[in-house]
């Protein structure tokens, strides 16, 4: 009979070859070496996660509520002369860190009058022109916290209502080219441009309407920076875009051949600067009052010639979005004959 070389090694082993019984073994002594540490389980580890996410969002929290305390401490700054510039230049950097910003200023006593209180102080300094960089820049502050008022959907008809916008006109009024001024023209802008931007705007555009917000824009459109004259069209765009506002404008020639010249006068400039974001808005300003019957007609006669040819080929190459409102343009204006 041969051996089984699993008999041989159990030999060479020293292990007992007898069948398991249910005689424990003597107990050894213990080791001397070092302890085998705690392997935690898979669920330790779960617990593990669970904890610090929890404290991480005690943390996001905790940071929360003490920048919303530096917020509206800034607020109560306003309300001091003596603290309110350095609130103002504070509050206007972290407006869209802090959603309910505009909900704070408008609901906070006395904060809108301290806003608009900063705003007519400047009114002395615009005729004539004496307005400096650093006060310029302090009521752009200012302005800059209006528009988050404005751009909200809870607090942007009660802007409205108090008819707040009337205080920025005087603004953008000015002619000066210098830049305190031009810096104050654009921040007015985007005031007005936070209200139309919203997609529900028929309100607003029944209040630029009647408060002769147009002859306004159409001046900057002719005569301000590129900056503000994109805001300025962008504007007019929103207001065209409405029916109550195509209808105004289309209502009497007066109002159309305003508009339709200064449009004209911006083509003129922009076969020489070729600036494509003035083109975009200039070309769907145009589709737009083409939507009209009687402008239709009147732009087969006046629509200037660079919108005709071939002349923005080039600057429309990789837009075309801007080139189909551009082909669209001519196409209604074609000859149905």
């Amino acid at each position: 009979m041969q051996h089984s070389p699993y008999s041989s090694y159990q030999s060479s082993r020293g292990l007992s070859t007898q069948p398991y019984t249910d005689t424990p073994p003597p107990m050894s002594a213990p080791s001397l070496g070092p302890p085998t540490p705690h392997q935690p389980g898979p669920n330790a580890f779960g617990m593990f996660g669970a904890a610090a996410g929890i404290q991480q969002q005690q943390q996001q929290q905790q940071l929360a509520q003490q920048e919303e305390g530096k917020i509206c401490g800034l607020v109560i700054d306003l309300m001091d002369v003596n603290t309110r510039e350095a609130a103002l230049l504070e509050l206007s950097k972290k407006r869209e860190q802090y959603d309910d910003l505009a909900l704070v200023l408008w609901h906070s006593f006395g904060i809108m009058s301290a806003l608009l209180q900063e705003i007519v102080s400047v009114y002395p300094l615009l005729c004539p022109p004496n307005l400096t960089a650093h006060v310029s820049n302090r009521v752009c502050n200012a302005l800059a916290l209006l528009q988050c008022v404005a751009s909200h959907t809870d607090t942007r008809q009660l802007f409205l209502s108090a008819h707040i916008p009337l205080f920025l006109y005087p603004f953008l009024n000015t002619t000066s080219k210098t830049r305190p001024f031009e810096y104050l023209r654009l921040t007015s802008l985007g005031v007005i441009g936070a209200l139309v931007k919203q997609n529900d705007n028929t309100a607003v555009i029944h209040f630029l309407l009647s408060t002769e917000i147009i002859p306004l824009c159409l001046r900057i459109m002719e005569t301000g920076s590129e900056l503000s004259k994109t805001v300025a069209i962008f504007i007019v765009q929103k207001i065209l875009l409405d029916e109550t506002g195509l209808t105004y404008i289309c209502h009497t020639y007066e109002r159309f051949f305003a508009v339709v010249t200064v449009l004209s006068n911006m083509v003129s400039q922009l076969v020489e600067t070729q600036a494509v974001r003035l083109l975009k808005h200039v070309v769907r300003c145009y589709l737009r009052l083409s939507d009209n019957p009687k402008a239709r007609e009147a732009l087969r006669t006046c629509l200037p010639e660079p919108l005709r040819d071939q002349t923005f080929g080039a600057l429309l190459k990789g837009d075309q979005v801007t080139k189909r409102c551009l082909a669209t343009l001519q196409n209604n204006l074609s000859d149905p004959n």
